[in-house]
């Protein structure tokens, strides 16, 4: 395409979005739309709930990628992420000579202009602690505006224009568009940037742990020097990659010299307390219905954030007490003969470990199921092949799928169910591997009791497996 075209133009009456059924190419044309902005779409297998969401905005989606899609000359026309430069409808954008930009310019243009940002990014974390941070602005009346990469329950919906001088966003370190391989979150000029975790993922895009943090580090070094960067402590790999920051460098997490740090952690369900230090005094006592410590170190990251734009301590706790969390992060799908299914989004093996554990110790005395289908680019290769098996640790019964999409890598790359189900039985764990979801949904209607908590990991739909699986029930 070319580049000399790859701009907004200063008058834009109508939008058109190639790819607009991702989640947050979805959360930017709805934006768009209330804006005022005509907006259309168009996407390859459009369906539920994206589909149904944007329709109910009246937002026109068009099913594949066509040329005839862009005959009405849009004024602007966004590329997602996934689309290749050989999609039909960028080499016709090319060839009308149209003006095109990726997703995070959109938003910067339309959304984050006269606001404040705040950011979180980072491998783990970035869902739930931007989300926590929306809703307490939310609830102390500074009505934000956010685009976050999940559903929030007390918005049923992961974006919102709001009246007020912030804005909450998810910073992504995936690229940004054919024409952009650098990562998402480079996009924003941030105010306060919350830094969760470093750890090697996407392996479709980056070769190591090092190139994963050499992404992180431009982040990093761009931040201004009257902003703030509160970065998670305990991290090697933070530690090399916040060396010789601009911004202001203030550490939270478990570290006796951290800024911000997790006192006591008293589980009472439903409840979680949380006491927080703020340079080693106790800073306030808060309780969330949220289980598990990495959701803990996520309303740290929250409230510290809270207490930099001035919201106090008091008001945090409140709003965090009503805060009733995001769709598939710990969503309780339903209870069938006395069985919990639960839906999460973890599969990072540091995500399934700290989800296992997390259930596991909110449910105490309660068997846990654990059902995984590995299904992201790095989850379907073999690399973390010796990690999964320590991620399991918590759980009572593994229930692991073969990846439904295996053959988009290449053989000899390829993960092994069969082979960490193995690995696990050697540990002496109860551990089976499926070769489909009807054999998961058999086993556990047929071996489950009363009192189980089925926990169910997957970045994907899983193949409906959620509701399936009650309805069998």
């Amino acid at each position: 395409m070319d580049m000399n075209k790859n701009h907004i133009p200063a008058e834009v009456r109508r939008i058109h979005l190639i790819a607009v059924c991702g989640t947050a190419m979805g959360a930017l044309a709805c934006m768009l739309n209330d804006l005022g902005y005509e907006v259309t779409g168009s996407d390859q297998k459009v369906y539920p709930p994206m589909s149904r969401f944007l329709a109910d905005r009246g937002i026109p989606v068009m099913d594949g990628f066509r040329a005839e899609h862009l005959a009405h000359r849009p004024d602007l026309v966004v590329v997602g992420n996934a689309v290749p430069r050989t999609n039909a409808e960028a080499v016709e954008c090319e060839r009308l000579g149209l003006p095109f930009c990726s997703m995070p310019q959109a938003v910067n243009r339309f959304v984050a202009a006269g606001k404040r940002t705040l950011m979180v990014a980072g491998t783990h974390g970035k869902t739930t602690t931007s989300a926590l941070l929306a809703w307490i602005l939310q609830a102390t009346g500074r009505a934000p505006s956010f685009v976050i990469g999940g559903i929030l329950r007390n918005f049923d919906s992961n974006y919102r224009l709001g009246t007020g001088d912030d804005l909450v966003i998810e910073g992504d370190e995936y690229d940004t568009a054919f024409f952009d391989k650098g990562p998402k979150f480079l996009h924003y000029a941030a105010a306060a940037t919350v830094l969760t975790s470093v750890e090697f993922d996407h392996a479709d895009i980056y070769r190591d742990l090092d190139h994963v943090q050499s992404a992180f580090r431009r982040l990093v070094e761009g931040l201004a020097p009257d902003g703030l960067l509160l970065a998670c402590d305990g991290d090697a790999a933070i530690d090399r990659v916040t060396a010789g920051s601009p911004a202001r460098c203030e550490r939270y997490g478990v570290s006796g010299g951290s800024t911000w740090r997790l006192g006591r952690i008293q589980a009472d369900p439903p409840w979680t307390h949380i006491e927080v230090l703020k340079e080693a005094r106790v800073f306030g006592h808060f309780r969330t219905r949220m289980i598990g410590r990495h959701n803990g170190l996520n309303a740290l990251a929250a409230v510290a954030v809270a207490d930099h734009i001035g919201i106090s301590a008091a008001a945090a706790a409140e709003a965090l007490e009503s805060f009733e969390g995001v769709k598939r992060r710990q969503e309780i799908r339903g209870e069938k003969r006395g069985i919990v299914v639960m839906d999460d989004f973890a599969h990072h093996p540091t995500a399934v470990r700290e989800t296992v554990d997390a259930v596991k110790s909110g449910y105490p005395g309660r068997r846990l199921i654990a059902v995984f289908e590995p299904r992201t680019n790095s989850s379907m290769r073999k690399v973390f092949q010796p990690v999964y098996p320590q991620a399991f640790d918590g759980a009572d019964v593994i229930c692991i799928r073969r990846p439904s999409m295996l053959e988009k890598i290449p053989e000899a790359e390829r993960f092994s169910s069969e082979e960490l189900v193995a690995e696990l039985r050697r540990q002496g764990k109860t551990a089976a591997f499926f070769p489909d979801t009807e054999g998961i949904i058999d086993f556990i209607v047929n071996t489950g009791r009363s009192g189980d908590v089925v926990l169910i990991m997957s970045n994907g739909g899983f193949d409906n497996i959620h509701e399936r699986l009650l309805g069998s029930l």
